[in-house]
């Protein structure tokens, strides 16, 4: 009489299939189950204060001695994020080059933005061969595969924000960088008329085909803050307060591909709608005194400070002064989620939902 076999177990099959390089669909249904709801936020709430980066900054200064080699950038890194990152799509960190120093030319694919904190506009940066100088709260874009290096003749240091899609292309595997050939710095153009950044305006030449991405672009704060000041007394965002993006002025779109960069306003007292949605953000405070409450874990944050949202958390944001506005900078990887159509909000969609001021002679 035949011995009957005996019966596999899950266990046991599951281990055949392993040394297989091969898995049951059942071991991943429990990670299913899981995001009923949304997914749970990637990485932590965290704030790294001025002083303490500030302070860092300037004792890199005499660890690394000259910028020629290596970026003077300190990056900041999540510490819920074991694979590093500022957010799990964004890195974050803060630059300094000192007098006469170059930051060398390079170019890749990873989207760049630069929030200028310390530069007396003779600090510049070269992008694409066109030069962008650099003022307090200027924003200055280094968009992907354009060359790009930046030079302080001057006798003071220069600071300011970086802000990379480093772990999203990483993540990819879409990682290409190049020196630029024989030099440390990049030729400059020449003639003001092959600059295209005076392609971006109201006018532009009807003999060119129109170039829309990937264009050295400096939003320069004189331009901003007026904009911002206008719009102060409008309801705004019931959670973001008056939060402006900026856009490509050739597209109408997001900032880059990748990222979005915000300012907004927090009026005194103004305490905003908690909310969370499935983009991440970082923020840089560029002035006033708030605290953010992510999950009911609450940051106080003041001038220079830097701090992280992770995506779908609850957040909100309070200007602690009841006499003085706060401004924030942020970035934000709202196009890389939308791109595939992946963008959700919770407790309704505030983004580009209300309607603008209707024409007087229609009130009624």
């Amino acid at each position: 009489m035949a011995k009957a076999e005996t019966k596999k177990t899950l266990q046991q099959f599951d281990e055949e299939l392993k040394r297989q390089h091969i898995s049951g669909q059942w071991l991943y249904e429990g990670l299913l189950t899981a995001c009923i709801g949304g997914p749970k936020p990637r990485g932590e709430a965290f704030i790294w204060p001025w002083k303490t980066v500030h302070e860092k900054l300037l004792e890199a200064c005499g660890v690394l001695e000259e910028s020629f080699t290596a970026r003077r950038s300190l990056l900041f890194n999540n510490p819920g994020l074991p694979t590093g990152g500022t957010t799990h799509t964004l890195l974050m960190g803060i630059q300094m080059i000192k007098p006469g120093e170059i930051a060398w030319a390079h170019r890749h694919t990873l989207a760049a933005i630069r929030f200028v904190v310390k530069g007396d506009g003779k600090v510049f940066t070269v992008v694409d061969g066109e030069k962008c100088p650099m003022e307090p709260n200027d924003l200055i874009l280094t968009p992907q595969w354009t060359w790009h290096d930046h030079q302080n003749p001057t006798g003071e240091s220069a600071v300011w924000v970086d802000v990379l899609d480093v772990p999203f292309l990483l993540g990819l595997n879409q990682p290409f960088y190049e020196p630029y050939p024989g030099n440390k710095v990049q030729a400059v153009r020449e003639k003001s008329s092959d600059h295209m950044q005076h392609r971006t305006g109201w006018v532009r030449p009807s003999w060119e085909d129109t170039k829309e991405r990937n264009i050295p672009l400096r939003y320069r704060w004189k331009d901003i803050e007026p904009q911002l000041r206008v719009l102060a007394d409008s309801p705004g965002s019931l959670y973001d307060g008056v939060a402006l993006e900026y856009v490509n002025p050739m597209t109408g779109g997001p900032t880059l591909a990748t990222l979005s960069c915000w300012i907004q306003l927090l009026r005194p007292g103004e305490r905003t709608k908690k909310h969370r949605h499935t983009s991440s953000a970082v923020y840089f405070v560029v002035g006033g005194n708030g605290t953010t409450i992510v999950n009911e874990k609450a940051m106080d944050w003041t001038k220079h400070d830097s701090f992280a949202v992770p995506n779908w958390a609850w957040h909100e944001h309070a200007n602690r002064s009841k006499s003085e506005e706060a401004i924030l900078f942020s970035v934000n990887d709202t196009p890389i989620v939308r791109a595939f159509h992946l963008y959700r909000e919770e407790p309704e969609d505030s983004l580009h939902t209300l309607a603008p001021p209707q024409v007087p002679a229609t009130e009624r």
